[in-house]
């Protein structure tokens, strides 16, 4: 795998020509739009099979499968242009195989909204050990919010390709706002705590989920240590039907970090009771904070440096993000709301106003600025965008074997992002269970 970044007058086929490959390929794999019309300073990931196969009329993707020993799977993975289907056709140039990955297995938990487009979510989940479904939530009484749109679906399509469906439980109320409220009448109450597991177990087995994934965020600190006892007896009783539990945390630096975000996951207590834990190391740039990267790599390392004193590594996945924004400058505290965006469309967006893409060397994450009229302001107003593309993600995914942990958690997979599936696939084995 080579990395490129796009030079001033470089081409499809002037990259393809430099290094060894064909422009096809590149557009292919990057899933090109628009390939007459490159970024400079866009990244493109270069892909070089060690084997390939031609398919002629009469074969089917099973049958190319048993012929060289492998999966269909692995046919999916190593083609992510057949979308997770099995259609093909004569001519159609199929990639067997690729150097064995250097960094070796990880998990990867991605996360999705029942309204998921479906090819996106074929594509995408070959890639995946475990699919979070977002999300149940739980009224006062105990009873639970069931995701809109339903997960049945989902559920099914996820075991279609190996993957573990995860039933998501968050303190989301029916307005689709997290409650502090909520969360401290349900761990102030275990009757209400013990309706709440008894609902949670009943929808996982009547739905066919392999478990839960916890994310109560805004936990007030008084009921830290409670919240981890609630982990502990949901575990249990979890486990005594073989599921698992992960439960997510806020991005903590230190023991002592103040705020209410962060007061409430106790590292330690929360890392014993869970099987695995996701944290959300992103959202250091967000919808209504200054213009920033997403999830800056000192940030993420503080994170995780404090992670590894409280938690053993093999429970811990890292949070990796799967979106942009675009901010309108100037910037204004309590007014300004940034504009959530794709990695895709934030390049395409850049092509659009014929920016530059430049890698801010401190964050590790691309941004660009372009300027666009504004008939309310009667001005042109300048614009800031950040994203993630190959680089970015590549700097991510390799703290995972730096740091030894057990894998990488997506938030979210809702658009299609090709460049993090290529780099992941090409950094690590996706381990399926």
């Amino acid at each position: 795998m080579i990395l490129y970044t796009v030079k001033p007058g470089d081409t499809v086929f002037s990259i393809a020509q430099r290094n060894g490959t064909s422009p096809s390929r590149i557009i292919i794999d990057n899933d090109l739009t628009n390939p007459e019309k490159l970024v400079v300073g866009q990244t493109l990931v270069l892909l070089y099979p060690t084997r390939t196969y031609t398919v002629r009329g009469g074969d089917t993707l099973n049958a190319i499968a048993n012929m060289y020993g492998t999966t269909l799977l692995s046919l999916w993975q190593n083609n992510p242009s057949l979308r997770g289907r099995s259609y093909i056709y004569p001519g159609q140039t199929l990639n067997i195989s690729f150097e064995t990955p250097p960094l070796g297995s990880i998990r990867v938990n991605g996360y999705a909204y029942p309204y998921i487009d479906r090819s996106v979510l074929r594509t995408t989940l070959p890639y995946l050990t475990y699919l979070s479904i977002f999300t149940y939530g739980f009224r006062p009484d105990g009873s639970l919010i069931a995701p809109t749109g339903g997960d049945q679906e989902l559920i099914s399509i996820a075991k279609e390709y190996g993957t573990i469906p995860l039933m998501m439980l968050t303190s989301l109320t029916e307005m689709g706002t997290f409650s502090n409220e909520l969360v401290a009448s349900l761990l102030a109450d275990r009757n209400l705590q013990n309706t709440v597991t008894e609902n949670t177990l009943r929808v996982i087995r009547e739905k066919g989920y392999g478990g839960l994934d916890m994310d109560f965020e805004y936990i007030p600190a008084q009921f830290a240590e409670e919240y981890a006892l609630f982990l502990t007896n949901l575990r249990t009783k979890l486990e005594a039907e073989g599921y698992i539990l992960f439960a997510s945390l806020a991005p903590k630096t230190s023991a002592t970090q103040r705020g209410l975000l962060y007061e409430g996951h106790d590292y330690g207590a929360v890392g014993a009771a869970a099987n695995y834990v996701l944290l959300m190391t992103y959202e250091w740039g967000y919808t209504y904070g200054p213009p920033l990267a997403v999830a800056p790599i000192p940030n993420v390392r503080r994170v995780l440096d404090y992670a590894v004193t409280e938690i053993p590594r093999e429970k811990i996945f890292l949070g990796v993000p799967n979106y942009a924004y675009n901010w309108t400058l100037p910037y204004v505290r309590g007014e300004s709301r940034a504009e959530a965006l794709s990695n895709v469309a934030a390049v395409q967006l850049a092509a659009e106003k014929n920016a530059e893409i430049r890698l801010d060397k401190t964050s590790m994450a691309p941004t660009f600025s372009y300027y666009e009229f504004s008939a309310a302001e009667n001005k042109a107003l300048e614009h800031e965008v950040w994203f993630e593309d190959a680089k970015s993600i590549d700097e991510k995914l390799r703290l995972v074997n730096e740091y030894g942990l057990r894998g990488v958690s997506i938030w979210q997979i809702m658009k299609y992002f090709p460049q993090l599936w290529l780099v992941l696939h090409s950094l690590y084995s996706i381990e399926k269970l």
